[in-house]
């Protein structure tokens, strides 16, 4: 209770701090006009390829000062996210036209191939102001459409245009709490900006609440700039219009850069400012996906309810009211799942396997609940970018300790009670499935380095997440593993014969029931799980978490669901091997969500181009298929456990 009552004199604090609050990575800043605001950029991508790659590795213009990476977290550099300064600098509410910034040298061979081929292959620019990315707004057919960033440029009948000018607005909001520290900034923000003592409260400032692009190619005239310096006005008037362009691209020939920006003040403020990125479209549609859902669990449901209430009451009461010879003559003719209570807890193959996945499952499943819960509850928001990434890690590293003692309280139950192995055990269990992520990575950042993409995860970057795996996730799983070894093991209600029973042969395989019940699952899902594709594969916002945790919850219901009904099923045809069927009867679904993933390869990233961005997309999908295997299957079989043990413990059969 202690414990408890410190947690909620510190919500209450935190709350009652006054109206300063703002969740973490998302502090406003306030700008004085005549302010320089600077834009950073961060790594070109493309949907083609899902490769990204630096700013610079195209002959773009450079920062005076060098170019200097800003810093990153660990989320940031597991994506790709490369930020860095550029040119492009404002001055705080004050429009400028015609703003000069550099002269490229003459396009090599090399950097006219390089360039062209990125115009090729559809990537954008990403810019970044004030924490918020670039966004640019396009009309077809009626509808307005929202993208974040800018191509690089066009082909228009065989022949490149390079986007060399561009139009900036920044949307601002008078800043209206001056008493809020004025040097609490966001991450990228804050940097750039000196703060200012108590003599500058009073001035007012504004907040940035929207950055729009527009790109444009206008033909320059090279001699005019001769002689400019960065950020002097460009000699003659820049008309940018969108939709024509007139800047070739040739090689030996240099290009000239230019930019202008306005400064709008909007009714938008700050705490709503990521509105635009994150307007949530199709809510139907997700209601549709979770009612889907409902109605799948309310039809399993029933099918539980029956298996409860008819079948096993039933034969329950009428087997309690009879007296003990009358249960004797019963006995020998008992027939289905009464049949094999001399079995049905005999081990299984392979079991220290088994342990270790159904530890490893618990794990990764809270720490898929853990993220999911503190996203919806927007404390991993866009604003903070690699939060999301860095949240899952730290959690999954946490709750080693529930995968260690899940896997050896379970290791001694099977082993009735012996503490042998149980070391072996939780080590296993610490190592299983980071292993198999470390060996898929490893591979897909060969592909990564060979390419030269941002992507790849630095050699230092994994050393550091071997350290971390070594010195916090082993330990806490050892620790997990001990714990589990001193808690009592689980009391099997009947006794396991020494010969097994043999197993009757079936109308049908039983690996096909097996295999036909991840359909269910699959369900429940498949309407979110194109959201989530699209956001990952094709540069989307997915910011409804709150509409993700309740499709997880509706997952887990019907995965329990799902396999304790299989279980029930073979356990009435008199098969007694239900342990690895029931993790496989729910954990099938990730068979069908590859298969989904093979079919939106096919038919939404139909543009992706090469086999290393192939290889790319068909390995992280099966890194994700079995993430989710691990945790369905860990669902399945505990519900399926619960209810063979409360099955066999109601009745008392000799």
């Amino acid at each position: 209770m202690g414990n408890f009552g410190i947690w909620v004199l510190t919500i209450c604090l935190i709350f009652q701090s006054g109206y300063g609050f703002y969740l973490p990575g998302s502090y406003p800043l306030k700008h004085v006009v005549g302010n320089y605001l600077s834009v950073k950029v961060n790594s070109l991508t493309s949907i083609d390829t899902e490769m990204p790659f630096s700013y610079y590795s195209l002959p773009f213009c450079k920062p005076v000062e060098g170019v200097k990476d800003s810093a990153e977290n660990l989320g940031e550099l597991l994506m790709g996210d490369r930020i860095e300064n550029s040119p492009y600098r404002f001055k705080m509410h004050t429009n400028e036209t015609e703003i000069f910034l550099c002269q490229t040298n003459k396009l090599s061979s090399d950097d006219f191939k390089l360039l062209t081929k990125r115009i090729d292959e559809m990537y954008q620019v990403n810019l970044i102001l004030d924490n918020l990315p670039a966004i640019r707004y396009t009309r077809k057919e009626g509808f307005m459409l929202r993208w974040t960033g800018y191509p690089i440029g066009v082909k228009i009948k065989d022949v490149y245009y390079v986007f060399n000018h561009l139009k900036f607005k920044v949307l601002v909001h008078k800043y209206e709490e001056t008493n809020v520290a004025r040097v609490m900034g966001t991450g990228d923000a804050v940097e750039g900006f000196p703060s200012v003592g108590n003599k500058g409260s009073d001035v007012p400032g504004y907040m940035v609440v929207g950055f729009e692009v527009v790109p444009c190619s206008v033909m320059h005239n090279g001699d005019l700039v001769k002689n400019l310096k960065m950020y002097e006005r460009y000699p003659s008037p820049i008309k940018c219009e969108p939709t024509t362009v007139s800047m070739p691209i040739k090689e030996g020939e240099p290009i000239v850069f230019t930019y202008e920006v306005t400064f709008e003040e909007s009714d938008i403020k700050w705490p709503s400012r990521w509105d635009a990125y994150l307007k949530m479209e199709g809510a139907k549609v997700h209601w549709f996906s979770i009612l889907n859902s409902l109605m799948v669990i309310t039809f399993l449901a029933g099918i539980v309810l029956v298996i409860f209430l008819r079948t096993v009451r039933r034969d329950l009461t009428r087997y309690e009211e009879l007296d003990k010879e009358a249960q004797a003559m019963v006995n020998e003719e008992l027939s289905g799942w009464k049949l094999v209570v001399g079995d049905v807890f005999r081990a299984p193959s392979n079991p220290a396997l088994l342990c270790i996945m159904v530890g490893d499952g618990v794990q990764i499943l809270g720490m898929a609940i853990v993220t999911i819960l503190f996203a919806a509850l927007g404390f991993m928001s866009p604003a903070s970018r690699g939060t999301l990434i860095t949240g899952m890690l730290f959690s999954y590293m946490i709750l080693g300790i529930a995968a260690g003692y899940v896997a050896v309280r379970l290791w001694r139950t099977i082993g009735f009670g012996d503490h042998k192995g149980w070391v072996s055990v939780a080590w296993k269990a610490a190592c299983f499935f980071p292993g198999i992520a470390f060996f898929i990575l490893t591979i897909l950042n060969f592909l990564l380095w060979g390419s030269h993409s941002t992507g790849a995860i630095p050699f230092s970057l994994f050393v550091i997440l071997l350290l971390l795996w070594f010195c916090i996730s082993v330990p806490l799983t050892l620790v997990g593993g001990y714990f589990g070894a001193k808690a009592p093991h689980i009391e099997y209600p009947v006794r396991t014969n020494q010969i097994p029973r043999e197993i009757p042969a079936q109308k049908y395989p039983s690996w096909l029931l097996v295999l036909g019940a991840g359909t269910l699952p699959f369900g429940t899902l498949f309407i979110e799980l194109f959201f989530i594709m699209s956001s990952i594969w094709m540069g989307r916002v997915y910011y409804v978490f709150g509409f993700l945790f309740i499709v997880l919850v509706l997952l887990v219901v019907v995965c329990a669901e799902v396999s304790l009904v299989l279980t029930y099923m073979h356990l009435c045809v008199e098969d007694w091997k239900w342990w690895w069927k029931s993790f496989f009867a729910s954990g099938s679904v990730a068979i069908y969500i590859f298969l989904y993933s093979i079919n939106y390869l096919i038919f939404d990233l139909k543009s992706l181009s090469g086999p290393v961005s192939a290889t790319l997309y068909l390995g992280y999908s099966l890194f994700m298929v079995l993430t989710i295997m691990f945790a369905t299957g860990t669902v399945g079989f505990l519900s399926s456990f619960w209810f063979v043990h409360y099955l066999f413990s109601s009745v008392k059969l000799d």
